[in-house]
């Protein structure tokens, strides 16, 4: 089972339009299936150049991993040799810090994650939760 277009665009819309609410800086969002494959990517206007690549190294480094990039941090903090070479693994593409989130549904079937990047990684990862919430799924931040 995979997150759905649907599901996915609307987990960025609504990533979007809390990242305005919020009046963070401009933002990328990125949307993974549960095979890490590219669902949806939105970028405001104003956004820097790596923020997309950025924010799908956080929804991967959750996909890789099975854990939300909260989790990720802290276990960089313990074992970081073991998040490097993971990250060597992964060409560059695990990002470990907040704003990467796995996406459940309401039985706890991985469909996916989002992570989103621009503004503080705290931030990052509240419009994403905001934006999984939208969609009537369930968040995991780790």
């Amino acid at each position: 089972m995979a997150i759905s277009l649907e599901q996915a665009q609307i987990i960025a819309t609504a990533s979007l339009v809390k990242a305005r609410e919020l009046a963070l800086k401009p933002v990328s969002v990125v949307v993974l299936d549960p095979r890490a494959t590219l669902v949806v990517v939105l970028s405001e206007d104003g956004v820097s150049t790596l923020r997309p690549r950025i924010a799908q190294g956080k929804a991967n480094a959750a996909i890789a991993m099975g854990m939300g990039t909260r989790a990720l941090m802290a276990r960089a903090e313990q074992q970081a040799y073991f998040i490097q070479a993971v990250n060597g693994l992964a060409e560059g593409n695990f990002v470990p810090v907040p704003g990467g989130v796995l996406i459940r549904n309401e039985t706890g079937v991985l469909l996916g994650a989002v992570g989103i990047s621009g503004d503080t990684s705290d931030n990052d990862e509240a419009a994403a939760v905001h934006g999984i919430t939208a969609a009537d799924l369930v968040s995991e931040t780790g």
